[in-house]
């Protein structure tokens, strides 16, 4: 098992295998600091180093995202599940999430200026995976440092509903990274 906190202590597993798991057990620690809603549990199993499985878990609000081989679920609130799928994007624009708490708004701006885009969102943690996969927001761009228990629940959650995550030149993001620091390159979550 990887975790944030392991791994800040200079606790770092032999992952070689490919198989492991990743988990970060409060994800979004500004907004919980500052007592906001929108912090996570995020917990990822990762076969020959791609997300295969992921589960976030948002205390606050009770909602519990989940998924796994082709399949997302989400429940709100303590409701019954439902299974969640990306949408296709509206021919009025695309709806962006973006960090609440990190990033530059006018590289940001910069970044979607050839987007057709109807609306933003701000959200914190791996939430903004979540709203992808449950099909209320269509492109995450992240334009700024994450690390791998970050975004792999996340990826997994989103894969599994149909979406996608890859750096800004096209290419999945990687996981199990050499130089185990685990930190991840910019990159960019979509519904398509």
């Amino acid at each position: 098992m990887v975790g944030e906190e392991a791994v800040a202590a200079g606790n770092i597993p032999d992952i070689s295998g490919g198989r492991f798991w990743l988990v970060d057990p409060l994800d979004g620690t500004k907004e919980f600091i500052t007592g906001g809603g929108d912090f996570t549990v995020n917990i990822a199993l990762m076969e020959n180093f791609q997300p295969v499985m992921g589960i976030i878990y948002a205390p606050v609000s009770d909602e519990l995202y989940y998924g796994a081989e082709g399949k997302a679920f989400m429940s709100l609130g303590g409701k019954p599940e439902q299974e969640t799928r990306v949408r296709t994007a509206p021919a009025a624009g695309i709806t962006v999430v973006a960090s609440k708490r990190h990033g530059d708004p006018e590289r940001l701006n910069e970044f979607l200026r050839p987007h057709k885009v109807a609306g933003m969102s701000n959200r914190s943690s791996s939430l903004k995976f979540c709203v992808l996969a449950a099909g209320q927001a269509d492109l995450y761009p992240r334009l700024g440092p994450t690390s791998e228990w970050d975004t792999a629940a996340g990826d997994a959650i989103l894969r599994a509903a149909g979406g996608k995550v890859a750096t800004l030149d096209g290419k999945p993001l990687p996981y199990g990274k050499s130089d185990r620091k685990f930190l991840n390159p910019e990159f960019v979550a979509s519904a398509a």
